[in-house]
């Protein structure tokens, strides 16, 4: 029907069929491209263990899933490393050992089931006894025995193994270079250097042995012919993460630590365009040191040793030095085997990078400079904040630091100091909760601790006077708060924990997740990440589950199914909308196992 000036007339009832049949027609669409784009690894909905995410603010009832009892895997499955798995090398690019970098299995190839510990498994030695000898039969490998002998790295001794604090640039042992180190860094000793990074670190004894002198490292090795550096380095209680610095950035921020080592470990600095030294000068922060020992520093006197000629070994330090000067380092001392450098905290040095003439160049290309989870390497020099006072003499020393609100609480959305104070306090009622209900805290039953869901590290400085050490994880998919972790004095890492985490089987005592499901929910399977973490967890283990009322329940049911026995408390303030799980691992034995 028309109008007389021939526009269309609309009748509200003639409207009604048309109208109907394009909400069905938008609808069938919806739910077609629904299907299409929402790929398995976002939905919650996986064999019946979990359910479609519910945001705990509507929701009235629990969660409520099937009880389930999950298979043991097999006995080859032990040292388990689903990210790193060498079983899947062949798959990759041997270039820059690409490999041995992440790359995670598909759903449809992750396992259901519970990882075995080796036969003849026990409680792990208690800390600090732990730090010089571990039972073999939880870390059976020989190679490093055999290959190693001559340089003390460990000694095998009966059912122990035994680490004497020897390596390939300390003869001496740990003690006598890292001594030696201090002498040329007086920052180690006054609280100027407190956080710390050992790349290709063995067993970590230096890291070790920084721990009684108040600086905690992180060590890092990939997981390779050298089978189980990691997993010896937390099997004796110091802090490590399976990594490897190759074609994508280290899960670390920018400026971040104080000191940067490498102990002859094999790492070709200056070759392609200098791009693995890039990657230490991001994460080290201004007025930082890197240090090195091992070809070329002493070329001099140790060309012999390295098969190879004086003449390349000090091709090989002129331009190391050359490469190291254009990235705004300067030679802080020398001495012996022993090479510091300084990052520059004079932000005109980088002036000369604007020149096009100069190599490196500064970074232009737009990539977020705490940018690290899966982020390629970009052979340019990331350039410190400039509206920040990151450099290390800008810090307070430690433990002054720990408790105080560092700048960049202000890049946080929503940071303040005020916030940061309120969870520095609200953190400190919340660890004397925690430790009546869980009085192992504090003694030498627990060690390696994992706090998976952080903001600004308040858990772990709630604890500092324990006997243990804790791993921040910050979510890569959350706000990047972990700057202010490392700030505050304290050691970190990214994850995604819809993935498996760099470390090997039973290498964590406790593990402390505040909100983990229900702000991950919407893209994790709850069932995989508390496989994860049962993978994870030593036999004998503790986890502390601070969650929302509406997923305890369900948390706690697929818990059993693992072997888990897990109890309902009540938070520190006796919320109805918040509970907490305190539960303990059982520990089993494989069925295939003598």
């Amino acid at each position: 029907m028309k109008h007389k000036d021939g526009k269309p007339i609309y009748d509200k009832k003639s409207r009604v069929v048309p109208l109907t049949v394009l909400l069905v027609v938008l609808c069938s669409v919806s739910f077609y491209l629904g299907k299409v784009y929402c790929p398995e690894k976002d939905r919650i909905v996986a064999n019946g263990i979990g359910k479609a995410a519910v945001s705990s603010k509507t929701a009235v009832n629990p969660l409520q899933v099937k009880s389930v009892s999950f298979p043991e895997c097999g006995i080859n499955y032990q040292d388990y490393t689903p990210c790193t798995d060498p079983n899947r090398w062949r798959k990759y690019d041997v270039h820059r050992l690409t490999f041995m970098e992440r790359h995670c299995p598909p759903l449809f190839e992750r396992k259901e089931c519970l990882v075995p510990p080796p036969d003849g498994y026990k409680v792990p030695i208690k800390w600090p006894t732990s730090k010089n000898e571990c039972w073999y039969r939880n870390v059976p490998y020989d190679w490093i025995n055999k290959q190693k002998s001559n340089q003390h790295w460990l000694q095998k001794e009966g059912e122990k193994f035994r680490f004497p604090g020897g390596g390939t640039m300390f003869p001496n042992g740990v003690g006598a270079y890292v001594d030696l180190m201090q002498d040329l860094i007086p920052g180690m000793k006054d609280g100027t250097v407190r956080t710390a990074i050992d790349t290709g670190c063995g067993v970590a004894s230096w890291g070790g042995d920084l721990l009684d002198r108040g600086i905690l490292t992180v060590s890092l090795a990939p997981r390779d012919n050298h089978e189980a550096q990691v997993q010896f380095a937390l099997e004796r209680g110091i802090p490590a993460i399976l990594g490897i610095i190759s074609t994508q950035r280290l899960p670390f921020p920018s400026n971040s630590f104080d000191m940067a080592h490498c102990s002859r470990c094999l790492i070709p600095w200056t070759e392609f365009g200098g791009i693995y030294l890039l990657e230490v000068h991001r994460i080290l922060r201004p007025g930082g040191f890197w240090v090195l020992s091992g070809p070329p520093v002493n070329y001099e006197n140790r060309w012999r040793g390295w098969n190879t000629t004086i003449e390349d070994q000090k091709s090989d330090y002129e331009k190391l030095q050359e490469l190291l000067t254009t990235m705004c380092f300067k030679l802080f001392d020398k001495k012996d085997d022993i090479a510091v450098w300084q990052k520059s905290s004079d932000n005109n040095c980088y002036k000369q990078l604007d020149s096009v003439d100069i190599y490196p160049p500064k970074c232009d290309d737009g990539t977020e400079p705490d940018s690290a989870w899966y982020t390629p390497l970009r052979p340019c020099v990331v350039i410190p904040n400039k509206k920040r006072q990151l450099s290390l003499s800008s810090l307070p020393k430690w433990p002054e630091r720990l408790h105080s609100a560092p700048e960049r609480v202000a890049d946080v959305r929503g940071g303040s100091d005020g916030s940061f104070k309120h969870d520095d306090s609200k953190w400190k009622v919340r660890a004397k909760h925690y430790k009546k209900l869980l009085p192992a805290i504090g003694t030498d039953k627990i060690r390696n601790v994992m706090d998976m869901n952080t903001l600004y590290g308040g858990f772990a400085a709630s604890v500092i006077d324990a006997p243990l050490w804790v791993m921040n994880v910050v979510s890569s998919y959350a706000e990047n708060t972990l700057a202010v972790v490392y700030d505050r004095g304290l050691i970190g890492t990214y994850h995604d924990w819809c993935e498996a985490f760099s470390t090997y089987p039973r290498t964590y005592d406790l593990l402390h997740a505040d909100g983990l499901f229900t702000s991950e929910s919407h893209r994790c399977d709850m069932k995989f990440v508390l496989l994860e973490m049962d993978r994870i967890l030593r036999p004998n283990g503790y986890a502390i589950i601070r969650e929302s009322s509406f997923y305890t329940d369900a948390v706690a049911t697929v818990a059993k199914g693992m072997k888990w026995s897990c109890r309902k408390e009540d938070t520190e303030y006796g919320v109805e909308k918040e509970k907490l799980l305190v539960c303990q691992k059982k520990l089993w034995y494989s069925k295939q196992s003598s």
